[in-house]
């Protein structure tokens, strides 16, 4: 090892130690347990301390004589160097912890520590109480710090701090950590009508966040238009599917084909809150099957349990991955929570959610979230021994969100169906582009949103309209889209920047089989595709 290689990887090490020691409930989350007995420390003494510290690394990186470094030791290098830059543009430029109420809720720091055992109850049953006595005197610091929020920020922290509540009440904690939470939501309850913020971070703060959440050159006005350019693309191969589908079943069109498809579809593929456990765990079966019969991608032993969703965390989606931190040590399973819908929902609006997540799109949306999508994909990155902390520290939540997407679309090419007949066939594929659709329009929301005073009315029409969106999807997405920034886009670019990484790979290596291509493309992690494409020599 040469002294570039020791001094970048010291460097790597130190920097990457503050960031956790920070952050110590992404610590937790990461799979990092050093920190597990506290939360963190927003004061302006505490932030200008790590500001320091960021300044400090970022300067010692560029000391280092990256020409001494080898390809992977480089990669990491500027994977680190992305990661500090977003986490200074954070701290100086976005400031979230000064106007959003959502960043002060404990409940995430107390449900990591219940949820999985990566150690012995006791221990981290110490940890729990040791981070809900840090609670008053967190939400008190929060108080102090909250100067202007919006209102759906408040709202939403209001409605998420209830549950942290009932999580406090669960765990049998002293009750003066139950008091201080309802004293948070009281404030926040006090305060919601002076809450007067746009939730709109504007063109060139949301340019920033953009950059930094996708870790590509990508601008916003390019993928604006690029997405517009795909909506028209994937609208014209539903309309042709749709149109196949009903001649096949001889169900004569008499308006839109797509939604008389769909309808269809979503009538005679119920599900239910009694039946929608089993419903995913047989597709979780099919989906794995399917995968190592076709040969799409190496599928190893993982242990992954089909759970029911948290109360907290349903009436978003049916499913979801709550994979192990790519840090974790310890042996522990991959979960796919299944959600029953909210039990305050009213009957039709349980049928509304159940029509958007069908029998059909159930298989689909599993492939997303399990094999070969998110549960493969990040066991097999956590397990890999050629990835470094660093790379496993930096992932890339554009390429996790590509990889899952290109899945879907590989899948289905190769055949995947829920029954094996025509029917089925064209069904799953036109619910595959129904998902593409939604995907981008994800990034036209949260681009509109942030960048272009797109109406509720605007978002309302595109989503249910150009996207057959039911009511309370497309409402739910766009009160996300109010809530956070960034984060939507990352399924569509992914999904471009790996399904280039897949084509070009076969360009290549004509001889190679999907397998093969597939198996690199996984081995290196989950950095950024940009990452990747020079890790695979491209």
């Amino acid at each position: 090892m040469n002294q570039a290689t020791e001094q970048f990887r010291a460097i790597a090490k130190a920097a990457i130690d503050d960031c956790l020691e920070q952050d110590p409930v992404g610590a937790t989350w990461l799979g990092d347990h050093r920190f597990d007995a506290r939360l963190p420390d927003y004061s302006a003494e505490a932030i200008a301390t790590f500001e320091e510290k960021i300044d400090q690394h970022l300067t010692a990186l560029d000391a280092v004589d990256d020409v001494e470094l080898l390809t992977e030791d480089l990669v990491d290098l500027e994977i680190l160097r992305a990661h500090l830059l977003k986490v200074q543009f954070d701290l100086t430029q976005v400031q979230e912890h000064k106007w959003n109420p959502m960043v002060w809720n404990p409940g995430t720091a107390l449900h990591l520590l219940e949820s999985r055992d990566f150690a012995p109850r006791d221990e981290r049953r110490r940890n729990l109480e040791s981070r809900a006595e840090h609670i008053p005197g967190f939400l008190e610091q929060a108080r102090a710090t909250l100067k202007d929020m919006s209102a759906i920020h408040v709202e939403t922290a209001i409605a998420q701090l209830q549950g942290t509540l009932a999580l406090v009440d669960s765990l049998n904690l002293d009750q003066q950590i139950s008091d201080s939470v309802s004293e948070q939501i009281d404030w926040l309850t006090d305060g919601l009508p002076l809450a007067t913020r746009s939730p709109r971070l504007g063109p060139e703060l949301y340019a920033g966040i953009l950059w930094h959440a996708l870790d590509d050159s990508t601008d916003v006005e390019t993928l604006y238009a690029t997405a517009h350019d795909h909506l028209g693309l994937v609208g014209d191969r539903m309309r042709k599917i749709a149109i196949e589908y009903l001649a096949h079943l001889k169900i004569e069109s008499v308006g839109d084909p797509v939604r008389e498809a769909l309808d269809h579809i979503a009538t005679t593929n119920v599900v239910t809150n009694e039946n929608v456990l089993d419903h995913v765990r047989s597709a979780v079966a099919s989906a794995r099957a399917f995968t190592i019969e076709h040969n799409i991608v190496t599928v190893p032993e993982i242990d992954t349990e089909v759970i029911e969703m948290p109360e907290i965390h349903r009436g978003v989606a049916v499913a979801y991955c709550d994979a192990p931190g790519p840090l974790e040590r310890a042996s522990v399973p991959t979960f796919v929570a299944v959600a029953p819908t909210p039990d305050d929902w009213t009957p039709e609006r349980v049928l509304s959610f159940y029509r958007e997540y069908n029998a059909v799109q159930i298989h689909d949306l599993t492939i997303h979230e399990a094999i070969p999508g998110h549960v493969l994909q990040l066991a097999v990155g956590n397990s890999g021994t050629g990835q470094s902390d660093t790379r496993r520290f930096g992932f890339s939540g554009a390429f996790v969100e590509g990889w899952a997407v290109y899945s879907e679309e590989v899948m289905i090419n190769a055949g995947y169906s829920p029954q094996a007949n025509l029917a089925s066939s064209l069904a799953i594929r036109l619910q595959q582009l129904k998902m593409q659709m939604r995907m981008i329009i994800n990034t036209i929301l949260d681009i509109g949103v942030h960048s272009k005073d797109m109406s509720e009315h605007q978002a309302m029409d595109l989503m249910m309209q150009r996207g057959y969106q039911e009511e309370g999807e497309a409402a739910g997405k766009w009160r996300r889209a109010l809530l956070t920034s960034g984060q939507l886009p990352t399924y569509f670019v992914g999904y471009l920047a790996v399904k280039g990484l897949a084509e070009d790979l076969k360009v290549m290596h004509p001889d190679w089989s999907l397998q093969q291509i597939h198996d690199l493309l996984l081995s290196f992690g989950s950095p950024a595709p940009r990452h990747v494409r020079e890790l695979v020599g491209l």
